[in-house]
């Protein structure tokens, strides 16, 4: 199992790093290796300790 660090961002958030051959997996790279356009995650607490992430396809407005 990888451990990724929990990183704080600024005074109101903390962020998590993913790792790009998973990001890649997903087809969010493009050949550079950098991300590909705009994309954007949900993130719910589910229990203590767990959360999930979801790709979202479209955000309402854009």
């Amino acid at each position: 199992m990888a451990l990724n660090k929990l990183q704080q961002l600024d005074q109101n958030s903390a962020g998590v790093t993913l790792p790009k051959d998973d990001l890649r997996l997903e087809g969010l790279l493009d050949e550079n290796g950098e991300i590909d356009g705009e994309h954007h995650v949900h993130i719910r607490h589910v229990d203590d300790g767990e959360w999930t992430l979801e790709l979202v396809g479209e955000i309402d407005g854009e």
